[in-house]
């Protein structure tokens, strides 16, 4: 495979630019945290936009007919997963947070539960938590050597919890599950028996690994289509998220009433660039992806031999979907309180901190760090030796010096 775009990045664009991910760091530390790649954007989202730019054509957005993004959405979901959305259910938003905060406003009240699968998006817990809304946790945990959850007795327990909406992240992040039919049917059943809204959060289905495979929760039969919102967008696949163009296919009937009563200005709306952009990457970047994707699966592989090569135990499972892998640093030589702290001091690496991801629940992920792999093979290795040399007493020889053969 010719990678281009994939096998080297520039560091000095990326720090010189105005993106949060490595803008926010000093300039000896490497960036593994927030869930942006380091790569480029596909050409064909970068010709849209030029295009655009080129006509001068920056004003109000106006299409004739359905919105693009919208008819971009529908196709995709058809022609990938086998689900047809119902025509005239999709709406355009700038972000799932903001989709999820629009549908908790309109679906539940305040003091109802909402359950979610921790550890889970940190914002998604901040944005629960500020509307007033309970959380109620649904720990991932070890099920035959994988991340799991245990349904026995979901539904009487979410009975009890007065639980009205269930936010599904999947594929999930911050483990990288891709949920089985199984699993799904379990949450659908809870879900009907309950009468609860799901809110679908499908943001990283395009980045499914080996023979993985993606079920919209909404496609497992009138029932949960009726009672799913699904939320995705384009912005993690590829790479475009400061765009700012999510949608969401609405199924509930009630939630769709509210939602149209509301004045016409009062959600806001993407640019005409942030549309473009999204109708590119989801119409004519397919062979950037599939080259994308071969440069994650290779550094997944990467972060599964680094683990297994590493002198004490590290609890990690390669993720089925994501470019974001979920380790259990206990037994390293970091500072169990923050690691990632400890590790950024020490390393000079930002991972992400294992505590956001169960922040106001009483599940423990403090002893946990996320790596972002997207990113070349070269910073990757950096980035690990980085990490094994800060935690290993004395200091091993730095492990991007040792070859890697696949």
């Amino acid at each position: 495979m010719s990678g281009g775009q994939f096998d080297t990045i520039n560091r000095e664009r990326l720090r010189g630019g105005h993106g949060v991910k490595w803008g926010a760091l000093q300039s000896d530390v490497l960036a593994s945290w927030v869930a942006d790649m380091d790569f480029g954007t596909p050409p064909a989202v970068r010709n849209a936009i030029s295009e655009v730019v080129e006509r001068h054509d920056l004003g109000y957005p106006f299409w004739r007919g359905e919105d693009p993004v919208i008819e971009a959405f529908e196709a995709r979901m058809n022609s990938l997963h086998g689900w047809n959305p119902s025509p005239g259910r999709t709406r355009i938003y700038t972000d799932l947070i903001q989709v999820l905060q629009v549908m908790i406003e309109h679906s539940t009240a305040p003091g109802d539960g909402i359950a979610i699968h921790v550890p889970t998006y940190p914002p998604f817990l901040a944005t629960i938590e500020r509307s007033g809304r309970r959380i109620i946790p649904l720990p991932m945990v070890d099920v035959g050597g994988s991340w799991g959850f245990d349904p026995e007795g979901l539904t009487g327990r979410l009975r009890q919890e007065n639980c009205r909406m269930l936010v599904l992240v999947n594929p999930q992040n911050p483990t990288g599950r891709v949920f089985t039919a199984g699993e799904l049917a379990s949450l659908a059943r809870t879900s009907e028996e309950l009468d609860l809204v799901v809110l679908s959060d499908e943001i990283h289905a395009d980045l499914t690994f080996d023979d993985q495979r993606h079920i919209p929760f909404a496609s497992l039969g009138k029932d949960a289509e009726s009672r799913t919102i699904t939320a995705t967008s384009a912005t993690k696949a590829f790479n475009i998220a400061g765009m700012r163009c999510a949608v969401a296919h609405v199924g509930p009937q009630s939630v769709w009433d509210a939602l149209d009563s509301e004045p016409l200005d009062y959600f806001g709306q993407p640019s005409i660039l942030s549309r473009v952009a999204t109708v590119a990457a989801w119409t004519q970047s397919e062979p950037w992806l599939a080259q994308l994707k071969a440069t994650l699966s290779a550094n997944r592989q990467i972060i599964r031999l680094w683990t297994h090569d590493l002198p004490y135990e590290v609890k990690h499972y390669a993720p089925e979907a994501t470019y974001l892998a979920w380790l259990d640093l206990s037994s390293a030589g970091v500072d169990q309180g923050d690691p990632a702290a400890d590790l950024e001091l020490r390393a000079r690496v930002r991972l992400s901190q294992g505590a956001e991801f169960s922040q106001h629940t009483a599940i423990d992920t403090t002893a946990f760090v996320r790596i972002n792999f997207a990113t070349s093979k070269s910073n990757l290795l950096d980035i690990l030796g980085r990490i094994r040399g800060a935690t290993t007493r004395p200091a091993a020889r730095a492990w991007s010096e040792k070859s890697c053969v696949f």
